[in-house]
């Protein structure tokens, strides 16, 4: 039992021991200048991708907001005219007979420009909108074209830092 003490005792001073001493120093090897100049590369593009993806989502959520609001004035234009419509042929159902031909034609009237009013409404909000998908793929060109740039001048750079 001594023995099987003793060796336990000289197992844990071995192991204290091997636990202290200190490995050996590796050098720790200094980055390339390539290597910098390409990481540095890699984070440009991605800070250009990530900007990129922001305009094209933010144009898009624009031109969303623009085409429903265009549908609204629509439906409203249209319900507008339909209005005016109804009350205008219930007013010549109401005229007497010697007067319908003159109130119908009135009716006839105010319906044609109800429907021109209607279109109106309808041909400026989608001018807005048409104006605004114009405005807004000139922005995701023009962060397109920010984005290749970026991915252009990495590219020189990681080949000007692999020269040196």
């Amino acid at each position: 039992m001594n023995k099987l003490l003793a060796s336990l005792i000289a197992t844990l001073f071995v192991g204290i021991a091997g636990a202290q001493t200190t490995a050996p120093a590796t050098p720790a090897t200094p980055a390339t200048p390539a290597a910098k100049a390409e990481a540095k590369a890699e984070k440009s593009v991605a800070a250009a991708a990530k900007s990129e993806a922001k305009v094209d989502a933010k144009a898009d959520a624009k031109v969303e907001k623009a085409e429903a609001k265009a549908a609204e004035k629509s439906s409203k234009a249209d319900a507008k005219a339909a209005k005016t419509k109804a009350k205008a042929e219930a007013k010549a159902a109401k005229a007497d007979p010697e007067d319908k031909a003159k109130a119908e034609a009135k009716a006839e009237k105010a319906t044609i420009k109800a429907d021109t009013k209607a279109a109106s409404t309808k041909i400026d909000a989608n001018a807005k909108v048409d104006s605004l998908k114009a405005k807004t793929d000139s922005d995701k060109a023009n962060a397109k074209l920010d984005t290749n740039a970026a991915k252009a001048e990495a590219k020189t750079d990681v080949k000007a830092a692999g020269s040196k």
